[in-house]
C-alpha cells in the first residue's frame, strides 16, 4: 500500500471516526454505514481525507472495520491519520532544526 492510499483508505477515515473512538463506536459506525449505503443513502457513498473526497464502498466499510479490530494494525493506521492530519507548511516556508528553534528563542540545545 502506497502512503497515498494509506492516507485515503485509512479506517478512521473511511468510518468517519476519531483515532481515539472506542471499539463500540467503530462497530456501530461501520453497521450505520453499511445500512445506509444497502439503501443507497448519497451521504454515505463519499467521505472526506487529507487528500480530498474518496468514494466509500460495503467493502471499504468491512474492510476498515476489520482493520481497527487489529490492535496492531489500528496502531499504525493510527499513526498514518495523524501524519495526514499534520498541517502543511505554507509555500515559502522552510522549517527548521530543533536545535536551531531553541536557540532563537533563547533555550539551550543539547549536543
Amino acid at each position: 500500500m502506497n502512503p497515498r492510499e494509506r492516507v485515503v483508505d485509512n479506517p478512521f477515515f473511511v468510518l468517519g471516526v476519531a483515532r481515539d473512538a472506542a471499539r463500540p463506536d467503530i462497530e456501530r459506525a461501520a453497521q450505520r454505514l453499511l445500512a445506509e449505503l444497502s439503501i443507497g443513502r448519497q451521504s454515505a457513498l463519499a467521505y472526506s481525507t487529507p487528500l480530498g473526497p474518496a468514494q466509500r464502498t460495503e467493502d471499504k466499510v468491512r474492510a476498515a472495520a476489520a482493520e481497527l479490530r487489529d490492535p496492531a494494525k489500528r496502531l499504525v493506521h493510527e499513526a498514518w491519520a495523524t501524519l495526514a492530519a499534520e498541517p502543511t507548511p505554507a509555500p515559502g516556508f522552510e522549517p527548521i532544526s530543533w536545535p536551531l528553534a531553541l536557540r532563537l528563542i533563547g533555550g539551550k540545545a543539547e549536543g
